[in-house]
């Protein structure tokens, strides 16, 4: 389980590569860009022991660290396959999801916080270099697009939003609002 890391070490703000005018992926990129910072709004409102706490998965058992770390790898493989689409050495064949989850997620259990967090936004700086010097769409490309971006993110919003939410209310053991009738008394 990844170490938690004091809180001065918040979400770091890469600079975003610029969009390209016209790019063939317009939609996807402001999608990604969206889903990304809606990731980051929830993972950085966590105190450092929440984040690597386990329960925002069961079976097996992650954590908000577990899953930026996933998030990260996959921006990274789709990084070094969108690359290969641009230089044209890329060959298509069946990826095995589940396959790949269980690597990346040896890969990066015994990361630290930081480590991860910085892995992902790395990751996603250098797969956005990547994907916005693409100068056509492929279905390849938008297969990775979708693997690693607003998709993939938008797959792990909601429960993500749920489980920060419980962190929250144990946190400040927040109580139902009284009514305005309740108020009045």
């Amino acid at each position: 389980m990844p170490a938690p890391v004091d809180r001065e070490a918040v979400v770091p703000r890469l600079a975003e590569p610029g969009v390209p005018l016209g790019h063939p992926f317009d939609a996807e990129i402001d999608a990604e860009r969206i889903g990304w910072h809606e990731v980051l709004a929830l993972v950085n409102s966590l105190e450092a022991e929440e984040v690597v706490e386990p329960g925002y998965y069961r079976d097996p058992d992650w954590s908000v660290a577990d899953l930026v770390a996933h998030l990260g790898t996959w921006l990274a493989e789709a990084g070094i396959q969108l690359e290969r689409i641009g230089s044209g050495t890329y060959e298509p064949n069946d990826v095995d999801i589940d396959a790949l989850n269980a690597e990346f997620r040896t890969a990066m259990r015994d990361q630290p916080w930081r480590v991860i967090l910085n892995q992902a936004q790395t990751s996603r700086t250098r797969m956005l270099e990547v994907w916005y010097a693409l100068p056509t769409r492929t279905d390849a490309a938008s297969w990775w697009v979708a693997k690693a971006g607003a998709e993939h993110y938008a797959e792990h919003l909601d429960r993500l939003d749920d489980w920060v939410d419980l962190l929250h209310e144990r946190r400040y053991d927040v109580l139902p609002l009284p009514t305005r009738a309740e108020w009045q008394e």
